[in-house]
């Protein structure tokens, strides 16, 4: 049976995180993903990446106009198994943590507030002022999860890949979507004195 994940993409640094998913979810062929791209996510993937609108609606099974309210992720009744924003500006997260529906992403993710998928958001600023922290709590107490894009130095990375591979793996394991190693898992210490 197809499952389905609608991947948003909004115009916080870190296009990669949302690119990444997709094209690791692309090697699944029983996951088909709903791409929804804000004009925004367009133009930070375009000067991060290099990347045109073509080049990222073609990882997608099925592409969404961010301004088609109408569109079938827009509704309780289309099934799907969640949805990952990555990465999720602090516009989109005070959008969500308010319900303020006003474009396909944000109106997806309050469908899947309401219908009580799994929403996985790459809330991504720094520092944090209060209202950021604010709308994280907001948006966690109706039942998302803020999954900070916050590299993991254990698993000893050596590349920028291998960090961005990290957190996108962190990011599938949260819809229980099996991959190839994109993250080190952690066994503990072995402290050499102990053994």
């Amino acid at each position: 049976m197809t499952k389905r994940l609608i991947v948003g993409i909004t115009g916080a640094s870190g296009a990669v995180y949302g690119v990444r998913l997709l094209q690791s979810l692309a090697q699944r062929p029983e996951w088909e993903t709903h791409l929804v791209l804000s004009a925004s996510g367009l133009l930070t993937a375009g000067h991060e990446l290099g990347l045109q609108r073509r080049e990222i609606e073609a990882m997608a099974n099925v592409v969404h106009n961010v301004r088609d309210i109408g569109a079938a992720v827009a509704s309780g009744s289309f099934r799907c198994d969640g949805m990952a924003i990555a990465p999720c500006s602090m516009r989109t997260l005070a959008a969500i943590a308010t319900g303020l529906a006003d474009n396909l992403i944000t109106r997806a993710a309050d469908v899947m507030l309401k219908e009580r998928r799994k929403l996985v958001l790459l809330a991504r600023e720094t520092p944090l002022n209060l209202v950021h922290l604010r709308n994280m709590t907001a948006a966690t107490e109706a039942g998302a999860i803020v999954l900070p894009p916050v590299p993991a130095f254990y698993n000893h990375p050596r590349t920028v890949d291998d960090i961005v591979n990290h957190t996108v793996g962190r990011v599938l394991d949260l819809f229980d979507i099996d991959h190839d190693g994109l993250v080190s898992r952690w066994h503990g210490l072995r402290d050499p004195a102990a053994a």
